[in-house]
């Protein structure tokens, strides 16, 4: 058992610490949100990276150097670290800010493009998301494939001078905001020996010819999830993302800086605080709260470690899974430790804060465990990485 053991592939990088120059970034990034909720310019909310569309806010950030920050400044970008981008998202994250018109594009357009776009791709793109004024959303998902990206059927035909995509996406955020997304497409037949072969990356315009957006509203009547139909789309050859053919290792690259990242276990963060705040005064929850904060400072230092790893070039979809089916979950807990240990009056108001913060998080929180690849599917690419199945 002991040489089995030892053999196992660490699930989560070393520790990484912040650098020092990260408590400075840190209280710079608080002090100008003080400023905006004393404004009044927005409230704290639950899953606002999914939700908290505020293109003023973005254009904000973009203007304070706080978007792009690992981008090269010859993009536009700050040649900052991700160690200075996690500080910075931290922050806004528990601050509950509206930070979803740029999440996507920040988060990993910039670095993907970085990677795998065209010098021509780069220089159309990179600067507009630095400066908060270009939004993206993502094409992978697709009905009937949900997280089994290898079943995508949305097929790109070669033509004269480019690409046709046919198909379906399903599940985008904010595409009915945004400018472009990368979708993931079929453009060599299926093989069923090797079922990731055959796929490739399109950077394709929203507002091209062919695309249709159609709203998918949750029970709350919220749009911010989407489906996109493309019918004949024409994506020119200088659009495609990458190699063709390569989009399988593409994506998961991709997504290693999209399952990491603070935002999966920091969604209902503001509830978290909001609640221990009412439970302040309140005896024989020690317990209980000190579970929460601990295991919140654990996936802290796993997401951080994970952060260090993509800060040294990096791609760590192993312990991107983990990070986002942990913490995922420990979402979930706050939203049921607050539901248990917090009385609410029957009628609160609307503007009470903790009442208010917990309802939203109720609403979103069935969504924790499915965006960006179910639990279930998590697991199974952990299984298959430590060579259990």
């Amino acid at each position: 058992m002991t040489s089995t053991l030892s053999r196992l592939p660490a699930l989560v990088p070393p520790p990484t610490e912040l650098p020092p120059r990260a408590a400075a970034l840190r209280a710079e990034v608080r002090a100008f949100l003080d400023q905006e909720r004393a404004a009044g310019l927005w409230r704290p909310r639950a899953d606002v990276w999914l939700s908290g569309w505020d293109e003023r806010f973005t254009r904000e950030l973009g203007r304070r150097g706080w978007l792009g920050m690992t981008v090269p400044v010859a993009y536009g970008g700050h040649g900052g670290s991700a160690l200075d981008r996690y500080v910075v998202t931290e922050e806004l994250l528990a601050a509950g800010a509206p930070v979803a018109a740029h999440w996507v594009a920040d988060r990993q357009i910039g670095p993907t493009l970085m990677r795998f776009g065209t010098e021509a791709q780069r220089q159309r793109y990179l600067p507009r998301i630095a400066a908060g004024e270009c939004y993206f959303g993502i094409g992978m998902s697709e009905p009937d494939a949900g997280s089994d990206l290898a079943a995508v059927r949305t097929k790109a035909v070669q033509v004269d001078g480019g690409w046709e995509l046919t198909g379906t996406k399903v599940w985008t955020s904010g595409a009915h905001h945004a400018h472009a997304f990368f979708a993931l497409a079929r453009s060599a037949p299926r093989d069923e020996q090797n079922r990731h072969a055959g796929l490739s990356q399109f950077i394709v315009e929203l507002d091209s010819p062919g695309v249709t957006i159609r709203p998918i509203p949750l029970l709350t009547g919220a749009h911010h999830f989407n489906e996109v139909v493309f019918d004949a789309v024409f994506v020119p050859d200088d659009q495609v993302l990458g190699e063709l053919g390569g989009g399988w290792a593409q994506v998961t690259g991709e997504l290693a800086f999209e399952r990491s990242g603070p935002e999966r276990f920091l969604s209902t963060f503001p509830l978290l605080t909001s609640m221990l705040g009412e439970l302040s005064a309140q005896p024989g929850v020690e317990r209980e709260v000190g579970r929460i904060v601990s295991r919140l400072w654990t996936l802290r230092r796993m997401s951080l470690a994970v952060a260090g790893s993509l800060e040294s070039g990096e791609a760590p979809e192993l312990a991107a899974a983990v990070v986002k089916d942990l913490g995922t979950r420990f979402e979930n807990e706050i939203v049921d430790a607050a539901r248990t240990l917090v009385a609410i009056p029957p009628d609160p108001g609307a503007e009470a804060g903790f009442a208010r913060l917990l309802a939203d998080a109720v609403l979103h929180a069935p969504g924790f465990t499915l965006r960006g690849g179910t639990n279930e599917v998590l697991r199974g690419i952990v299984a298959r990485g430590m060579g259990l199945r």
